[in-house]
């Protein structure tokens, strides 16, 4: 199943369904996650290996990556370094990894290098469609904010940051957008970006974000 598609469709975002890669050297788990997340709509492709993964195109805008892959399980370097390559080539991807418990450092270092969130192992399925749907929400509200030009503006401006500061831009007036639209109603701005409300609080805390409180 390595590096195949579960769709003859091409991986582009066809008729509104979004694709998502899923690099995961465990053949078993890989094709758990990949029919699970079939059944929920997203068209998938799977990989092993980080060129196996670099040898998809066109590159998927959402990825579910294990951080321990050949030729090195035990150690976390060809997860980074697929992360590196991911974001060098689509700033814009929402890459959710997933690294043992002893190895909470190392998913920092991912949402560090431009990660959109982590799981430790054993992740529950419920907890992987979570953070899957939510990040293509961001994907969404991206493209929207894309589409009505405000997108531009940010990047145009941190241009010279690099491609993860623009990314970020982005992100934060989601966030920013979405605490505005609740009138600071964390628990509701966390329902309407697909977020449970601790999660809410580390993008107030990244981005120094202050409530006004009255």
């Amino acid at each position: 199943m390595s590096g195949h598609l579960h769709s003859a469709q091409p991986l582009a975002r066809a008729q509104g369904i979004p694709a998502l890669l899923i690099v995961e050297d465990d053949e078993a788990l890989s094709s758990y996650l990949a029919s699970s997340m079939s059944n929920a709509g997203y068209r998938v492709a799977c990989a092993r290996t980080r060129p196996e993964a670099l040898e998809i195109r066109p590159q998927p805008l959402l990825a579910l990556v294990d951080l321990g892959l050949p030729p090195a399980e035990n150690f976390t370097s060809e997860g980074l370094f697929l992360i590196d390559a991911l974001l060098a080539r689509e700033p814009n991807s929402k890459i959710i990894v997933v690294t043992g418990q002893d190895e909470e450092s190392a998913a920092f270092e991912a949402v560090r290098r431009g990660a959109f969130d982590f799981l430790c192992k054993p992740a529950a399925m419920s907890d992987i469609k979570a953070a899957i749907k939510r990040a293509s929400l961001f994907l969404h509200h991206e493209e929207h904010l894309s589409d009505a030009g405000e997108t531009r503006l940010h990047i145009t401006v941190r241009l010279a940051d690099g491609p993860k500061d623009s990314a970020d831009a982005v992100e934060e007036q989601i966030v920013r957008g979405a605490l505005a639209d609740t009138h600071g109603n964390v628990t509701e701005a966390a329902r309407r970006l697909g977020l449970v409300r601790e999660n809410m609080y580390y993008y107030l805390k990244k981005y120094g974000i202050q409530l006004n409180r009255t």
